[in-house]
């Protein structure tokens, strides 16, 4: 990038605005995919543009002086503006949308990711993708940092007014059970009681969802085993070693285990989750409301459909949201 002292650029904005954000020049660069150095000349040269100092980068981390408090609030909207700018061309010609960062809840990596990037790569044909996968809480924090352009994860107890929200699908999560172990007319509570109970990671939002839960219910089960993956407790389960809470989207992901392993319902109070679609409010114009719509049709072919053939019960618990 060429350096023109005396111009205020939007890349020195967005560099300020990276900095702010991240903290340190290093940091603000790695995020930017540019050098450090680079990094410290746009933002010379954009203070140079404006007259004043906008940075005290001899603390640690940077801290914005008067002025740069008040350039940031400016900044951050002209960069808005820019990016809503970009997409209502894109929309005007939807191919001609030259980059999309999207990130997805591993919980969709093997049926609708596949399915629904090359449904958007026959209408962006020029666009370059750029994908990934991982929990709900990094994707959102990556949604936040500027790193996404969106994302598709499960509840977030961390909502922002900055945040548009598509919901779209709303699951039970349910109890998984060795084969044959427990029989499901009779006391399915103290049955499980007799078993290990298989945990998520409490370093997992999940975890944590199931383990506030139980407590709700005055629940208290030993500590025995505590895995962060849906395949690590699906493969105990179905050798017998214990019992687990889990969605209904976990199991329909670990096919391998299918044949060894029970699904039964909570046998105590019903809970859920809800996996939505989720962009920064008023950027992208229409293009996350067009992904969520091009997302529910997949979900309900690949996910609900035969789950719900395969357990009846989830009918009316495992819903597409509209």
């Amino acid at each position: 990038m060429v350096d023109i002292p005396g111009k205020m650029t939007l890349w020195a904005i967005e560099i300020f605005v990276a900095a702010v954000e991240e903290g340190t020049i290093s940091l603000a660069a790695k995020r930017l995919n540019a050098s450090p150095s680079s990094v410290s000349q746009q933002l010379t040269n954009l203070e140079a543009a404006l007259g004043v100092l906008l940075l005290n980068r001899s603390s640690r981390p940077m801290e914005l002086t008067s002025a740069g408090a008040l350039f940031l609030r400016r900044a951050e909207t002209i960069l808005a503006e820019a990016t809503q700018a970009k997409a209502e061309l894109a929309v005007f010609n939807y191919s001609q949308m030259i980059r999309l960062r999207l990130g997805m809840i591993d919980d969709f990596d093997a049926d609708v990711t596949p399915a629904l990037m090359a449904g958007l790569s026959k209408k962006l044909t020029g666009c370059q993708f750029l994908l990934e996968s991982g929990s709900s809480y990094r994707l959102a924090s990556d949604l936040e940092s500027r790193f996404m352009d969106v994302v598709v994860a499960a509840d977030l107890d961390i909502t922002a007014d900055w945040m548009e929200v598509h919901p779209i699908l709303t699951e039970p999560f349910v109890v998984a059970v060795p084969k044959g172990t427990v029989d499901p007319n009779s006391d399915i509570l103290s049955q499980l009681l007799t078993l290990p109970f298989i945990r998520y990671s409490s370093r997992q939002m999940m975890g944590r969802q199931i383990e506030a839960h139980l407590s709700r219910q005055r629940i208290n089960l030993p500590n025995k085993f505590e895995f962060d993956s849906y395949h690590a407790i699906l493969c105990m389960v179905s050798a017998g070693s214990g019992w687990t809470i889990t969605t209904s989207l976990g199991y329909m992901r670990a096919r391998r285990f299918h044949d060894d392993v029970d699904i039964l319902p909570l046998p105590f109070k019903e809970l859920s989750r809800t996996i939505s679609l989720i962009a920064r409010k008023g950027v992208l114009d229409t293009v996350p409301y067009d992904i969520a719509q091009q997302i529910r049709p997949l979900v309900t072919s690949m996910l609900v459909d035969p789950c719900v053939e395969k357990f009846p019960w989830m009918k009316d618990k495992l819903i597409i949201q509209e």
